[in-house]
């Protein structure tokens, strides 16, 4: 495993934001620090020593990353880079081991509906208000809709494996016949395709997450 290289603040960010060996380089760089610091960070929340621990830290800086690349300029130069960088790791990880129980559902623990549509079993679970399933199920639909209407057959594929089916980027990278820099590219310009859309149709990537925070 090769060193990792200690960069400025401006360094980060000028490498993260060209393309090229550089940009590779520099993922891979931040990609062992966000690791490391979820390592840490994680350890009084989950066993850190089972043996799928390290998979969900890979599944976690991936994440963190693609969410990195997409937030650099509101980056403002208060502190570290590589501090703002593992506060973003951290609450992702945070946040995804909440939603875990949902997100991350087998065929075994989903529930039919009666339309004969497959759903998380959240909604068919009796306790959430009825309108809370209903706007969970209407957005669903939505986003569904406009990863359909939006994207491209390529990001549509990238976008779906790594991000909503959690399939690691290797792995996807080598199903698709392509890189890790070029799957980060095709998930941050998706992601953009799919925040313009919702900003037109008058609502925030976060809003639409909220509705599943207690989930």
């Amino acid at each position: 495993m090769s060193a990792t290289r200690t960069r400025t603040n401006e360094e980060w960010l000028a490498d993260l934001r060209q393309e090229g060996p550089a940009r590779g380089a520099a993922l891979d760089d931040l990609g062992r620090i966000l690791a490391n610091g979820l390592r840490r960070g994680l350890v009084s929340q989950v066993d850190t020593t089972a043996p799928e621990f390290d998979a969900l830290v890979d599944d976690f800086v991936q994440e963190a990353l693609l969410k990195i690349l997409d937030s650099l300029d509101t980056f403002a130069g208060r502190s570290l880079f590589t501090t703002w960088a593992n506060k973003i790791a951290l609450n992702i990880g945070l946040t995804e081991l909440r939603r875990k129980r949902w997100r991350d559902m087998s065929l075994d623990q989903l529930t039919q509906t009666e339309d004969g549509e497959y759903t998380p079993s959240f909604i068919a679970d009796p306790s959430p208000r009825p309108e809370d399933v209903t706007e969970r199920r209407e957005l669903i639909a939505y986003v569904g809709r406009l990863i359909n209407e939006e994207l491209t057959e390529k990001q549509r594929m990238a976008l779906t494996a790594v991000v909503l089916q959690g399939r690691p980027l290797t792995e996807v990278a080598y199903r698709m016949n392509s890189n890790q820099n070029a799957l980060y590219k095709l998930i941050f310009d998706a992601r953009q395709r799919l925040r313009r859309r919702m900003s037109d149709d008058g609502l925030t990537p976060e809003e639409v997450i909220a509705v599943f925070g207690d989930a």
